[in-house]
Protein backbone atom coordinates (compact mmCIF):
# COMPACT_ATOMS: atom_id res chain seq x y z
CA UNK A 1 0.00 0.00 0.00
CA UNK A 2 1.38 3.69 -0.70
CA UNK A 3 -0.22 6.68 0.88
CA UNK A 4 0.31 10.09 -0.48
CA UNK A 5 -0.05 12.23 3.03
CA UNK A 6 -0.80 15.70 3.38
CA UNK A 7 -1.21 16.35 -0.42
CA UNK A 8 -3.32 19.38 -1.83
CA UNK A 9 -5.64 16.90 -4.36
CA UNK A 10 -7.58 18.18 -7.61
CA UNK A 11 -9.68 15.53 -7.73
CA UNK A 12 -10.91 16.55 -11.49
CA UNK A 13 -14.02 15.68 -10.83
CA UNK A 14 -16.72 18.81 -10.91
CA UNK A 15 -18.06 17.37 -7.32
CA UNK A 16 -16.32 19.93 -4.81
CA UNK A 17 -18.05 23.33 -4.06
CA UNK A 18 -15.52 25.09 -4.21
CA UNK A 19 -14.41 26.92 -7.67
CA UNK A 20 -10.96 26.19 -7.68
CA UNK A 21 -11.43 22.21 -7.08
CA UNK A 22 -8.44 21.85 -4.60
CA UNK A 23 -8.70 19.56 -1.69
CA UNK A 24 -6.09 20.75 0.88
CA UNK A 25 -4.57 18.55 3.66
CA UNK A 26 -5.48 15.04 2.20
CA UNK A 27 -4.37 11.23 2.46
CA UNK A 28 -4.34 9.17 -0.33
CA UNK A 29 -3.97 5.81 0.23
CA UNK A 30 -3.34 3.53 -2.59
CA UNK A 31 -3.85 -0.14 -2.62
CA UNK A 32 -2.69 -2.11 -5.78
CA UNK A 33 -3.65 -0.60 -8.73
CA UNK A 34 -6.69 1.12 -7.16
CA UNK A 35 -7.23 4.15 -5.01
CA UNK A 36 -8.37 3.10 -1.93
CA UNK A 37 -9.56 6.27 -0.62
CA UNK A 38 -9.28 10.21 -0.35
CA UNK A 39 -9.43 11.75 3.07
CA UNK A 40 -8.61 14.55 5.68
CA UNK A 41 -5.13 13.68 6.86
CA UNK A 42 -5.60 14.63 10.40
CA UNK A 43 -8.81 12.01 10.70
CA UNK A 44 -6.53 9.52 8.40
CA UNK A 45 -5.11 6.22 9.83
CA UNK A 46 -2.21 5.13 7.92
CA UNK A 47 -2.00 1.38 7.62
CA UNK A 48 1.28 -0.39 9.27
CA UNK A 49 3.66 -0.95 6.48
CA UNK A 50 2.52 1.78 3.90
CA UNK A 51 4.86 2.73 1.86
CA UNK A 52 4.56 6.95 2.45
CA UNK A 53 4.87 9.63 0.32
CA UNK A 54 5.09 12.97 1.80
CA UNK A 55 3.29 15.80 -0.05
CA UNK A 56 3.65 18.98 2.05
CA UNK A 57 3.18 21.45 -0.74
CA UNK A 58 2.26 19.70 -3.37
CA UNK A 59 -0.21 18.98 -5.81
CA UNK A 60 -1.80 15.34 -6.54
CA UNK A 61 -3.75 14.91 -9.64
CA UNK A 62 -5.07 12.27 -12.08
CA UNK A 63 -2.76 10.87 -15.06
CA UNK A 64 -3.06 12.46 -18.35
CA UNK A 65 -4.67 10.68 -21.40
CA UNK A 66 -3.28 10.56 -25.10
CA UNK A 67 -6.18 10.06 -27.52
CA UNK A 68 -4.32 9.96 -30.39
CA UNK A 69 -0.71 8.12 -29.26
CA UNK A 70 1.58 6.06 -31.27
CA UNK A 71 3.46 2.81 -30.13
CA UNK A 72 6.23 1.71 -32.39
CA UNK A 73 6.01 -1.00 -34.71
CA UNK A 74 7.91 -4.29 -32.51
CA UNK A 75 9.97 -4.68 -35.65
CA UNK A 76 11.80 -1.78 -34.24
CA UNK A 77 13.27 -3.57 -31.29
CA UNK A 78 11.83 -3.97 -27.68
CA UNK A 79 14.35 -1.12 -26.33
CA UNK A 80 13.07 1.34 -28.82
CA UNK A 81 9.53 0.38 -27.79
CA UNK A 82 9.97 0.50 -23.66
CA UNK A 83 11.73 4.05 -24.47
CA UNK A 84 8.52 5.45 -26.20
CA UNK A 85 6.76 4.14 -23.55
CA UNK A 86 8.77 5.13 -20.91
CA UNK A 87 8.58 8.56 -22.31
CA UNK A 88 5.12 8.76 -22.34
CA UNK A 89 5.06 8.32 -18.69
CA UNK A 90 7.74 10.62 -17.27
CA UNK A 91 5.33 13.39 -18.05
CA UNK A 92 2.41 11.68 -16.36
CA UNK A 93 0.49 10.16 -19.66
CA UNK A 94 -0.56 7.20 -18.26
CA UNK A 95 -3.11 6.25 -20.90
CA UNK A 96 -2.51 6.54 -24.47
CA UNK A 97 -5.25 5.03 -27.14
CA UNK A 98 -2.75 3.91 -30.13
CA UNK A 99 -4.29 4.82 -32.79
CA UNK A 100 -2.19 2.46 -35.91
CA UNK A 101 -2.02 -1.13 -35.02
CA UNK A 102 0.56 -3.52 -36.04
CA UNK A 103 1.38 -7.04 -35.44
CA UNK A 104 2.29 -8.03 -31.70
CA UNK A 105 0.47 -4.79 -30.22
CA UNK A 106 -1.90 -6.84 -28.59
CA UNK A 107 0.44 -8.53 -26.52
CA UNK A 108 1.93 -5.71 -25.62
CA UNK A 109 -0.88 -4.23 -24.40
CA UNK A 110 -2.13 -7.10 -22.15
CA UNK A 111 1.93 -7.46 -20.81
CA UNK A 112 1.28 -3.57 -20.02
CA UNK A 113 -2.12 -4.30 -18.28
CA UNK A 114 0.13 -7.41 -16.33
CA UNK A 115 2.75 -4.90 -15.21
CA UNK A 116 4.95 -6.84 -17.32
CA UNK A 117 6.13 -4.28 -19.20
CA UNK A 118 6.88 -0.32 -17.49
CA UNK A 119 3.93 1.48 -19.96
CA UNK A 120 1.04 3.37 -19.69
CA UNK A 121 -2.56 1.54 -19.78
CA UNK A 122 -2.63 1.17 -23.90
CA UNK A 123 -6.13 0.99 -26.08
CA UNK A 124 -5.29 0.35 -29.13
CA UNK A 125 -7.25 0.56 -32.97
CA UNK A 126 -5.96 -1.81 -35.37
CA UNK A 127 -4.51 -1.36 -38.69
CA UNK A 128 -6.08 1.59 -40.74
CA UNK A 129 -8.71 1.32 -43.07
CA UNK A 130 -7.62 3.43 -45.79
CA UNK A 131 -7.57 3.97 -49.74
CA UNK A 132 -4.87 1.23 -49.87
CA UNK A 133 -5.87 -1.66 -47.02
CA UNK A 134 -9.66 -1.57 -48.35
CA UNK A 135 -10.60 -2.46 -51.67
CA UNK A 136 -14.22 -3.10 -51.46
CA UNK A 137 -17.59 -2.93 -49.19
CA UNK A 138 -17.22 -6.97 -48.53
CA UNK A 139 -13.78 -6.12 -47.74
CA UNK A 140 -14.41 -3.43 -45.04
CA UNK A 141 -16.88 -5.51 -43.49
CA UNK A 142 -14.65 -8.60 -43.18
CA UNK A 143 -11.88 -6.49 -41.92
CA UNK A 144 -14.11 -5.07 -38.96
CA UNK A 145 -15.44 -9.05 -38.15
CA UNK A 146 -11.54 -9.94 -38.34
CA UNK A 147 -9.99 -7.15 -35.76
CA UNK A 148 -12.97 -7.48 -33.45
CA UNK A 149 -12.22 -11.38 -33.21
CA UNK A 150 -8.61 -10.26 -32.75
CA UNK A 151 -9.59 -7.98 -29.62
CA UNK A 152 -8.64 -4.45 -31.19
CA UNK A 153 -10.04 -1.89 -29.11
CA UNK A 154 -11.15 0.74 -31.93
CA UNK A 155 -10.83 0.54 -35.86
CA UNK A 156 -8.68 3.89 -37.32
CA UNK A 157 -9.81 5.43 -40.28
CA UNK A 158 -7.74 6.92 -42.56
CA UNK A 159 -7.98 8.68 -45.88
CA UNK A 160 -9.17 6.92 -49.03
CA UNK A 161 -11.73 5.41 -48.22
CA UNK A 162 -14.45 5.22 -50.77
CA UNK A 163 -18.23 5.84 -49.26
CA UNK A 164 -19.70 2.68 -49.82
CA UNK A 165 -16.77 1.15 -47.96
CA UNK A 166 -17.09 3.67 -45.50
CA UNK A 167 -20.79 2.67 -44.65
CA UNK A 168 -19.92 -0.84 -44.84
CA UNK A 169 -17.33 -0.60 -42.11
CA UNK A 170 -19.61 1.92 -40.21
CA UNK A 171 -23.03 -0.92 -40.35
CA UNK A 172 -20.27 -3.76 -39.74
CA UNK A 173 -18.97 -1.94 -36.47
CA UNK A 174 -22.17 -1.12 -35.30
CA UNK A 175 -23.51 -4.66 -35.21
CA UNK A 176 -20.16 -5.78 -33.58
CA UNK A 177 -20.29 -2.76 -31.05
CA UNK A 178 -16.92 -1.52 -31.60
CA UNK A 179 -15.97 2.21 -31.98
CA UNK A 180 -14.47 3.90 -35.19
CA UNK A 181 -12.66 6.86 -34.69
CA UNK A 182 -9.80 8.81 -36.82
CA UNK A 183 -9.83 10.92 -40.33
CA UNK A 184 -12.66 12.03 -42.70
CA UNK A 185 -12.01 11.04 -45.67
CA UNK A 186 -12.63 12.94 -48.54
CA UNK A 187 -15.50 11.08 -50.57
CA UNK A 188 -17.07 10.61 -46.86
CA UNK A 189 -17.42 13.89 -46.15
CA UNK A 190 -17.80 15.48 -42.40
CA UNK A 191 -21.94 15.82 -42.36
CA UNK A 192 -21.92 11.66 -42.79
CA UNK A 193 -19.43 10.79 -40.71
CA UNK A 194 -21.81 12.19 -37.88
CA UNK A 195 -24.63 10.76 -39.03
CA UNK A 196 -22.24 7.50 -39.43
CA UNK A 197 -21.49 7.67 -35.73
CA UNK A 198 -17.57 8.09 -36.21
CA UNK A 199 -17.08 8.01 -32.61
CA UNK A 200 -14.21 10.80 -32.64
CA UNK A 201 -12.93 12.90 -35.00
CA UNK A 202 -8.75 13.35 -34.74
CA UNK A 203 -7.03 16.44 -36.07
CA UNK A 204 -9.62 18.92 -37.13
CA UNK A 205 -8.97 18.63 -40.88
CA UNK A 206 -12.20 17.31 -41.72
CA UNK A 207 -14.34 20.49 -40.26
CA UNK A 208 -11.81 22.41 -42.35
CA UNK A 209 -12.31 20.67 -45.30
CA UNK A 210 -15.72 20.83 -45.19
CA UNK A 211 -15.91 24.25 -44.19
CA UNK A 212 -13.15 25.19 -47.71
CA UNK A 213 -11.46 26.86 -44.63
CA UNK A 214 -7.67 25.98 -45.67
CA UNK A 215 -7.51 29.17 -47.29
CA UNK A 216 -10.57 31.35 -46.39
CA UNK A 217 -11.55 32.78 -42.92
CA UNK A 218 -14.71 31.29 -41.52
CA UNK A 219 -16.96 33.31 -39.57
CA UNK A 220 -18.00 32.24 -36.27
CA UNK A 221 -21.40 31.90 -37.24
CA UNK A 222 -19.77 28.46 -39.45
CA UNK A 223 -18.13 27.43 -36.85
CA UNK A 224 -21.04 27.30 -34.52
CA UNK A 225 -23.47 25.59 -36.63
CA UNK A 226 -21.01 22.40 -37.27
CA UNK A 227 -19.79 22.58 -33.60
CA UNK A 228 -23.80 22.08 -32.77
CA UNK A 229 -24.05 19.30 -35.15
CA UNK A 230 -20.63 17.62 -33.72
CA UNK A 231 -21.98 17.80 -30.15
CA UNK A 232 -25.59 16.96 -31.65
CA UNK A 233 -24.09 13.58 -33.00
CA UNK A 234 -22.40 12.74 -29.30
CA UNK A 235 -19.26 12.75 -31.57
CA UNK A 236 -15.73 13.84 -29.96
CA UNK A 237 -12.80 16.00 -30.90
CA UNK A 238 -9.16 15.34 -31.02
CA UNK A 239 -7.46 18.08 -31.80
CA UNK A 240 -3.68 17.50 -31.74
CA UNK A 241 -3.09 21.45 -32.69
CA UNK A 242 0.58 21.93 -32.06
CA UNK A 243 1.47 18.94 -34.49
CA UNK A 244 -0.81 19.85 -37.41
CA UNK A 245 0.70 23.06 -37.08
CA UNK A 246 4.21 21.82 -37.80
CA UNK A 247 2.61 19.68 -40.34
CA UNK A 248 0.91 22.59 -42.51
CA UNK A 249 4.10 24.53 -42.36
CA UNK A 250 2.38 27.73 -39.91
CA UNK A 251 5.29 26.78 -37.04
CA UNK A 252 8.68 28.14 -36.43
CA UNK A 253 11.45 25.95 -37.74
CA UNK A 254 14.06 28.05 -35.54
CA UNK A 255 12.07 27.58 -32.45
CA UNK A 256 10.97 24.06 -32.94
CA UNK A 257 14.89 23.10 -33.58
CA UNK A 258 14.77 24.64 -30.03
CA UNK A 259 13.13 21.86 -28.47
CA UNK A 260 14.95 20.48 -25.60
CA UNK A 261 13.23 17.35 -25.72
CA UNK A 262 14.50 16.04 -29.50
CA UNK A 263 17.89 14.77 -27.27
CA UNK A 264 15.66 11.72 -26.57
CA UNK A 265 15.15 11.23 -30.52
CA UNK A 266 17.71 10.05 -32.83
CA UNK A 267 19.36 12.20 -35.02
CA UNK A 268 18.09 10.78 -38.08
CA UNK A 269 14.53 11.04 -36.80
CA UNK A 270 14.73 14.62 -35.86
CA UNK A 271 16.56 15.33 -39.40
CA UNK A 272 13.48 13.57 -41.20
CA UNK A 273 11.16 15.80 -39.38
CA UNK A 274 13.04 19.14 -40.62
CA UNK A 275 12.74 17.65 -44.41
CA UNK A 276 9.26 16.91 -43.76
CA UNK A 277 7.65 20.49 -42.41
CA UNK A 278 4.84 21.72 -44.02
CA UNK A 279 3.95 19.01 -46.08
CA UNK A 280 0.55 19.49 -46.02
CA UNK A 281 0.77 22.00 -48.22
CA UNK A 282 -2.93 22.61 -49.52
CA UNK A 283 -3.79 26.59 -48.58
CA UNK A 284 -2.47 29.42 -46.68
CA UNK A 285 -1.15 28.10 -43.84
CA UNK A 286 -1.66 31.17 -41.75
CA UNK A 287 -5.52 31.14 -42.50
CA UNK A 288 -5.34 27.67 -41.89
CA UNK A 289 -4.18 27.85 -38.36
CA UNK A 290 -5.94 30.50 -37.27
CA UNK A 291 -9.39 28.88 -38.90
CA UNK A 292 -8.21 26.16 -36.22
CA UNK A 293 -7.71 28.16 -33.10
CA UNK A 294 -11.34 29.36 -33.82
CA UNK A 295 -13.00 26.18 -34.16
CA UNK A 296 -11.15 24.65 -31.28
CA UNK A 297 -12.28 27.57 -28.81
CA UNK A 298 -15.92 27.03 -30.61
CA UNK A 299 -16.32 23.97 -30.05
CA UNK A 300 -15.26 23.99 -26.14
CA UNK A 301 -17.52 26.99 -26.01
CA UNK A 302 -20.27 24.45 -27.55
CA UNK A 303 -19.96 21.66 -25.44
CA UNK A 304 -18.47 19.27 -27.59
CA UNK A 305 -16.54 16.36 -26.41
CA UNK A 306 -12.86 17.87 -26.22
CA UNK A 307 -10.10 14.49 -26.01
CA UNK A 308 -6.70 15.44 -25.38
CA UNK A 309 -4.36 14.16 -28.00
CA UNK A 310 -0.96 15.00 -29.49
CA UNK A 311 -0.07 12.11 -32.38
CA UNK A 312 3.18 11.41 -30.66
CA UNK A 313 5.92 10.76 -32.04
CA UNK A 314 5.27 12.47 -34.86
CA UNK A 315 7.25 15.98 -36.45
CA UNK A 316 8.80 17.49 -32.96
CA UNK A 317 6.27 15.52 -31.25
CA UNK A 318 7.96 13.58 -28.82
CA UNK A 319 6.22 11.31 -26.28
CA UNK A 320 5.03 12.83 -23.12
CA UNK A 321 6.87 15.85 -23.31
CA UNK A 322 4.19 16.84 -26.79
CA UNK A 323 1.09 17.17 -24.05
CA UNK A 324 3.06 20.55 -22.98
CA UNK A 325 3.03 21.97 -26.55
CA UNK A 326 -0.19 20.65 -27.15
CA UNK A 327 -1.59 23.03 -23.79
CA UNK A 328 0.36 25.25 -24.91
CA UNK A 329 -1.97 25.42 -28.20
CA UNK A 330 -4.88 25.11 -26.53
CA UNK A 331 -4.17 28.19 -24.45
CA UNK A 332 -3.46 30.05 -27.56
CA UNK A 333 -6.94 28.70 -28.79
CA UNK A 334 -8.56 30.58 -25.64
CA UNK A 335 -9.23 27.48 -23.59
CA UNK A 336 -8.54 28.13 -20.55
CA UNK A 337 -6.90 25.95 -17.60
CA UNK A 338 -9.75 23.84 -16.36
CA UNK A 339 -10.79 23.30 -19.89
CA UNK A 340 -7.52 21.89 -20.52
CA UNK A 341 -7.00 19.38 -17.65
CA UNK A 342 -10.26 18.04 -17.81
CA UNK A 343 -9.81 17.74 -21.91
CA UNK A 344 -6.65 15.40 -20.58
CA UNK A 345 -8.06 13.56 -16.89
CA UNK A 346 -11.49 13.12 -16.37
CA UNK A 347 -13.18 13.68 -19.80
CA UNK A 348 -10.84 10.58 -20.97
CA UNK A 349 -11.77 8.92 -17.87
CA UNK A 350 -15.49 9.06 -19.01
CA UNK A 351 -14.57 8.34 -22.59
CA UNK A 352 -13.35 4.90 -21.26
CA UNK A 353 -15.96 4.19 -18.43
CA UNK A 354 -17.45 1.29 -20.13
CA UNK A 355 -13.97 -0.38 -20.03
CA UNK A 356 -12.45 0.84 -16.69
CA UNK A 357 -12.48 3.91 -14.18
CA UNK A 358 -10.01 6.38 -13.96
CA UNK A 359 -9.23 9.88 -14.85
CA UNK A 360 -9.99 11.33 -11.36
CA UNK A 361 -8.35 11.10 -7.90
CA UNK A 362 -11.23 9.35 -5.95
CA UNK A 363 -11.81 6.02 -4.62
CA UNK A 364 -11.86 2.86 -7.03
CA UNK A 365 -10.34 4.53 -9.62
CA UNK A 366 -7.35 3.14 -11.18
CA UNK A 367 -4.21 4.54 -9.56
CA UNK A 368 -2.84 6.98 -12.09
CA UNK A 369 -1.58 9.95 -10.78
CA UNK A 370 0.47 12.96 -10.65
CA UNK A 371 2.31 14.48 -7.85
CA UNK A 372 3.51 18.04 -8.54
CA UNK A 373 5.25 20.81 -6.56
CA UNK A 374 3.13 23.93 -7.49
CA UNK A 375 -0.74 23.85 -8.65
CA UNK A 376 -1.38 23.60 -12.53
CA UNK A 377 -4.91 25.45 -12.44
CA UNK A 378 -2.69 28.58 -11.62
CA UNK A 379 -0.02 27.91 -14.67
CA UNK A 380 -0.32 24.90 -16.90
CA UNK A 381 3.64 25.24 -16.75
CA UNK A 382 3.69 23.06 -13.45
CA UNK A 383 2.41 20.35 -15.24
CA UNK A 384 6.41 19.98 -16.74
CA UNK A 385 9.09 18.27 -14.75
CA UNK A 386 6.37 16.03 -12.44
CA UNK A 387 7.87 15.42 -8.32
CA UNK A 388 6.68 11.81 -9.85
CA UNK A 389 4.26 10.03 -11.35
CA UNK A 390 2.02 6.83 -10.21
CA UNK A 391 0.85 4.37 -13.04
CA UNK A 392 -1.48 1.38 -12.01
CA UNK A 393 -0.22 1.69 -8.58
CA UNK A 394 3.55 1.72 -9.50
CA UNK A 395 5.55 4.89 -8.12
CA UNK A 396 8.35 6.17 -10.10
CA UNK A 397 10.05 9.15 -8.31
CA UNK A 398 11.61 11.97 -10.37
CA UNK A 399 14.62 10.62 -9.49
CA UNK A 400 14.06 7.68 -11.24
CA UNK A 401 11.97 9.49 -14.14
CA UNK A 402 15.47 11.28 -14.32
CA UNK A 403 18.27 8.23 -14.88
CA UNK A 404 16.18 6.96 -16.99
CA UNK A 405 15.62 9.66 -19.16
CA UNK A 406 19.18 10.25 -19.23
CA UNK A 407 20.18 6.34 -20.39
CA UNK A 408 17.28 7.11 -23.05
CA UNK A 409 19.26 10.47 -24.14
CA UNK A 410 22.29 8.52 -24.37
CA UNK A 411 21.03 5.78 -26.29
CA UNK A 412 19.70 8.11 -28.48
CA UNK A 413 23.03 10.06 -29.24
CA UNK A 414 25.64 6.42 -29.25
Amino acid sequence: MTAFVNVSVLPMDGQTSNGLNVLNNQTVLVSGDRILSVSDTETTGIPEGAILIDGEGQYLMPGFGEMHGHIPPLSQGKQQVNDTLFLYLSNGVTTVRGMLGSPGQLQLREDAKADERLSPTLYLAGPSFNGNSISSPNEAEESVTTQVMEGWDLLKVHPGLTRAEYDAMALQAKRLEIDFGGHVPEEVGLIHSLVAGQRTLDHLDGFIAYLDGFSNLISDDEFREIARKTKNAGVGVVPTSALWKTLIGAGNLEILNQYDELKYIRAETVQNWRDRIGFLTEGDPQIHEQNRLKLLKILQEEGVEILFGTDAPQLFSVPGFSIHREIDAMEEAGLTNRDILISGTSAIGAYFKDVDRFGTVAPNMRADLILLENNPLDDLDNLQSPAGVMVRGIWLPREDIEAELAEIEARARP
